[in-house]
This record gives structure tokens, sequence and C-alpha cells, in this order.
């Protein structure tokens, strides 16, 4: 589960430089300590300040210090016209426009800068992550991969090109992100960033005992942090331990009420045990409060599920046709808005519409869920006096499921309806053989249907 936005944010590229360049802007306080690698890197010799191309380094480093990018920016352009091969000042000409929001620019003065100096490590990586925010991927991976190839630049440099590397796979390659995580942690020492990444990585593997470990670790390193909060709660449901889950969400949501990410893993977790009625306020919550929550089809379908289970079918029959408006042809949605219209009184409506949820049988993904629309049509069949549709989808489902006591009694009313008293009486009996006790009306009322059926033969 992943809810936190990644380092990709607008101030991830602010590469800052290290040691090894010749950092004039060890002080810089006001960026991120993560940022390891400060713009302004020129040394000039004591005999070279007096020229002019010294005195304008030194003016665009001042800058930098300042934070005045738009100045830095005006006095690096003309230095990296007179120098276009000068790779540290391409590099703080790429730094000083991504401040400025200039990232096309800013892409080719750090290209620029990786061509005068294939060695300098630090655009290689600002690039990759800028490249990265901009949804550029494959370059992103190129240089990123690059630099963290890079013997000679410093460990630390690395470690952050390989922990960008690692985020890029965390989706589509989990193991290898897993992976570059690790090499990463042999450059650097181990943040709680790289706990949560660990944990995120085990829960994309569905490898919930490490999930759940590195997400304990992660909260006893930053006890409030809600994304380990919400990870953890979610790795102990997919475990089994929803009581655990529960005494980590509800206090964390009482803190924190209005986070949709607790919230909704909330929401997911009051539904697993069974709680609609308090899961469904939360759901109502988050979508009247976040509208990219109320346009997600997973939130609404489980929204509906719950007003389903809660008995209130008028509104999960609403949501399942909005739903069918985006997916007309999801033999899911199509089963759940035909069993929310039986509870309705819709029998013809429900028939119809599980008829078409049926006939998509390879949309359900598997046969059990197929076998169970089968068995949701033959019931509306038989609400609709529809005797006929009802036995031939129970026969669809004795392909895939066993028979139950309510399959057997569908099956004994339909044969019934249909003056087939022989094979009415032994569906009947089936039923009876089976019921144990649990069906009182449907019990007693296959006795006296077998009672008269016997002396009508």
């Amino acid at each position: 589960m992943r809810f936190r936005s990644l380092f990709f944010s607008s101030f991830a590229g602010a590469v800052v430089r290290c040691a090894s360049t010749g950092c004039l802007l060890a002080g810089l306080a006001t960026l991120s300590a993560a940022q390891n690698l400060p713009p302004g890197t020129h040394s000039v010799d004591d005999g070279a300040q007096q020229d002019a191309y010294g005195r304008q380094v030194k003016a665009a480093e001042s800058a930098l210090e300042q934070q005045d990018y738009k100045k830095a920016e005006e006095t690096l352009k003309l230095l990296a016209a007179q120098n276009p091969k000068d790779g540290r000042v391409q590099y703080d000409l790429g730094f000083a426009e991504e401040r400025d929001g200039e990232e096309a620019a800013a892409a080719q003065a750090y290209a620029a800068s990786i061509v005068a100096n294939p060695q300098f490590a630090e655009p290689k990586v600002a690039l990759g992550l800028l490249d990265a925010r901009a949804g550029r991927s494959t370059q992103a991976r190129k240089e990123l991969s690059d630099a963290a190839n890079l013997a000679t630049a410093a460990p630390e440099l690395r470690a952050r090109a390989l922990r960008a590397l690692a985020h890029l796979d965390e989706e589509n390659d989990p193991e290898a992100a897993r992976q570059e995580l690790l090499a990463a942690l042999k450059l650097s020492p181990e943040t709680p960033d790289d706990v949560l990444m660990s944990a995120e990585l085990a829960a994309r593997a569905k490898d919930w005992g490490d999930a759940v470990t590195a997400y304990q670790k992660v909260l006893d390193l930053t006890p409030d942090d809600v994304d380990a909060t919400a990870g953890l709660a979610h790795a102990l449901q997919e475990e089994g331990q929803l009581t655990e889950a529960d005494s980590v969400l509800t206090p964390a949501l009482k803190q924190h009420p209005d986070d949709v990410r607790l919230v909704a893993q909330a929401a997911e977790l009051y539904a697993a045990e069974g709680k609609a009625s308090a899961a469904i306020p939360l759901l109502e919550q988050l979508r009247s409060t976040d509208p990219k929550i109320a346009a997600d089809p997973d939130t609404t379908q489980l929204l509906a599920q719950l007003y389903y289970v809660s008995g209130d079918n008028a509104k999960a029959g609403q949501l399942d046709e909005q739903l069918l408006l985006l997916r007309p042809n999801d033999p899911k949605l199509l089963d759940a808005l035909g069993s929310t219209q039986v509870m309705q009184g819709q029998d013809a409506e429900a028939e119809a519409t599980l008829e078409k949820a049926v006939a998509l049988r390879a949309g359900f993904g598997d046969d059990q869920a197929w076998g169970e629309a089968e068995g949701h049509l033959a019931f509306a069949a038989s609400k609709n006096n529809d005797p006929q549709t009802c036995l031939q989808a129970l026969a669809a489902r004795a392909t895939v499921l066993p028979e139950s006591p309510t399959s057997l009694f569908l099956e004994a009313t339909a044969y019934d309806h249909l003056r087939k008293r022989s094979e009415a009486i032994k569906a009947y009996q089936a039923f009876l053989a089976v019921a144990g006790g649990k069906f009182p009306d449907q019990e007693w009322q296959a006795k006296q249907r077998v009672q008269l059926l016997d002396k009508e033969r």
C-alpha cells in the first residue's frame, strides 16, 4: 500500500554538493538535510580571483548561498555562454533554473554538465530526479544508474541515486527495488524512510510478516508516522490479526480524524470485521471531502457492498449503477446490482441483470465467483417464477460448486412448479437430509410438499 508521495517532490532534485567538489556552502541551513550536495562548488585560486570570470563565479556562488536564484541564474548564464564546457558552471546553472521553476532549461544545463564532465556525478543525479518527477522513467533510470555506478562519486551521492532507483522500481519490480535499497544501505546509514520503504516493498510482495516487523520498526523510530501506522494496520489485517490492527488504527484515527490514509484503512478494516455501521460513515466522509476518493471505483464499490450488508439496498443499487456507467461489462458489478435488485423485490430486473453477468464468465476471474453468480441467478429466477431458468442456472453452478441446502431447495421448488413430482420429491428429500434444522421454515415446507406429492403419485 502506498500512501505517501515519493521523494521526487518539488525540491527533491536539489542535489547538494559534497566536500570532494570543494563545497563553499556547507552552512546552507534552509535546504533539507537529506540534500547533501549544495550548489556553488568553485574554489578560485588566489591568483585567479582578479580575473573577471573568477569574480563572476564568486558572485554566482554568493547568490546561490543567499538563495537568490534569479540573480545566480543571470550570472551563470553569462558564465556558461563564455565557457560552455565548464561542467560545474552548467550544473550550478541547472540548479538555479530548477529552483526558479524552469525545469526544461535546468534539464538542458544538467545534460550539458554531464557532457562536459562525465565523471561529475551531481548532475546525473539531479537530472535523474528531475526526469523521474516528470515521468520520464527510462531516462531517469539511465542517469541514476550511471551515478550509482560511478566509482569516483561520493558514497552518499551513489546511495541517493540507488534510493531514487528503488522508488522508481517499487511498483513494477519490487524485488529490484529491494536490491537497490540494500545496495544503498551499504553506502550510507539506514534512515527511517529506508525502513518505511522496506516495509512497503514487503507489503507489495505480500510478505505480510516482514511488513509487520518493518512497520513496527518505523513506529519505534518515529511513533507518530501516519504512513507507517496505516501500513501496519493493513499488514496486520492481511495476517488475519484484526483485533491487533484495530488496536493500532483506532487510537491513531482519534488523533488524526481527517487523515485520508487512516480513514480509508479504518473503513477497510471495519468492513473486514463486519462493522458496517462503523465503516459506512467513514467512507461517506471520505467521498464527501475528497473528490478523488469519490471518483475512485474501488472505494465506491466497497461502500456499495457495505450498504448491501447493512440492508440499505437502495443506496447499494444506486452506487452499483453509477459504477456500471464506467464499467458496463463488469460481471462482478452486474452480480452485485442483481443481488440488490432481488432484495428490493425487482425480480424481473434482477434476473435480466444476472443473466448478463453470468454470460461474462471470463470477467469473474475464477470459477467460484462465477458459480456463486449462477446461484444468485437461480434465486432471482425462482423469485420471478421462472423455474426453467432456475434449473439451468443451478446446473451451471453444479459444474464448479458442490450442492448446498439453498441450491437443493431451489431445485426442489423449481421441479415442483414444473409439476415434475419425482424430481421434486428427490430434491426435497436431499434438502431435508442436509438442512439439519438450520432452515425451519423451508424444512417444514419441504416435508409438507413431499407428503402431498406422494399422495398425488
